[in-house]
């Protein structure tokens, strides 16, 4: 038999959580990635693992003789390199995190401040910038990982995983109020002045797919570099603009700004975890990454 660690560390994760997919993110892989490595090792074994159905897999009765043997293998090994990087790595360790502003304050900020709690002595490193900018630093080894809301543009090798959605709200500040009484098309939306980012955001990638969906153009009134000189504009009866709606939270609750109801539906944005299967990262990084897998919604 020359099947290798992989293929039976693949076995075991979709074994043990009876989908593909839920492994394949466990894993950070894709599923056709997890589905090519157990058809070798099917092919290598000859013999079927899995019964496949809407519901997920199950194990054959071969499948189960073999993760009998397989799993303690596995758990053992996985053990051991736990140990070893709580040992080593996360003693003095450090993660380098990318991230936009956008997902450091919807979820970011949170999670690193448990992350910290539970590990002090790990240095935290956070850069900061558009999604584009970001992805750079990923790909050029500057960061361990990057965190970034969708749309976003990834190519192979790297792996994406959805940690969260966010709801986006259109909201305006006093001079705007009237406007709370009944939901306003885009159609009308364009007859007030409107605040957003730069084309070079993904942002405003998002919302002029958004608008043209709908047949529209979008052309901000004000347009801004940074998503934090936003909810100031907005304040300041400069215009309306779209925001998340974590970020818009207090100053709604403080009846800084209002929420203005939308005729359409704003489509989730998702923030993800985004990060090179291939490249060995420390025991930090994996542990923060670990985390925020854990803590995923939807």
């Amino acid at each position: 038999m020359s099947a290798s660690f992989d293929y039976y560390r693949t076995f075991y994760y979709v074994a043990k959580y009876k989908n593909f997919t839920r492994a394949a993110t466990m894993l950070l892989s894709s599923q056709p990635s997890v589905t090519r490595s157990i058809q070798n090792l099917e092919s290598e074994l000859g013999c079927r693992l899995f019964i496949r159905s809407r519901h997920g897999v199950t194990l054959t009765p071969e499948g189960e003789m073999l993760y009998r043997y397989v799993a303690p293998a596995c758990e053992r090994i996985l053990r051991g390199e736990e140990e070893l990087g709580l040992s080593l790595g996360l003693h003095g360790g450090a993660v380098s995190v990318g991230a936009t502003e956008t997902a450091l304050h919807c979820l970011l900020l949170d999670r690193l401040a448990l992350f910290q709690k539970e590990h002090p002595d790990v240095k935290i490193r956070i850069s900061n910038g558009t999604t584009a900018h970001m992805l750079s630093d990923l790909k050029e080894g500057r960061t361990d990982v990057a965190v970034v809301p969708t749309p976003l543009q990834i190519e192979k090798p790297y792996s994406t995983v959805r940690l969260r959605p966010v709801r986006s709200i259109l909201v305006g500040g006093p001079r705007f109020s009237a406007l709370m009484d009944k939901p306003i098309s885009l159609q009308e939306l364009i007859q007030y002045p409107l605040a957003g980012l730069t084309e070079a955001t993904m942002s405003h990638q998002f919302y002029e797919n958004f608008f043209a969906a709908h047949g529209l153009p979008l052309n901000y009134d004000i347009e801004l570099a940074s998503a934090d000189l936003l909810l100031p504009v907005v304040v300041h009866n400069l215009g309306l603009a779209f925001m998340p709606e974590d970020l818009a939270a207090q100053a709604l609750s403080e009846k800084r700004i209002v929420s203005i109801p939308l005729t359409e539906e704003i489509p989730n944005r998702y923030i993800c975890l985004v990060r090179d299967p291939s490249r060995p990262l420390g025991a930090a990084a994996r542990c923060l990454i670990d985390m925020l897998l854990a803590d995923r919604i939807g």
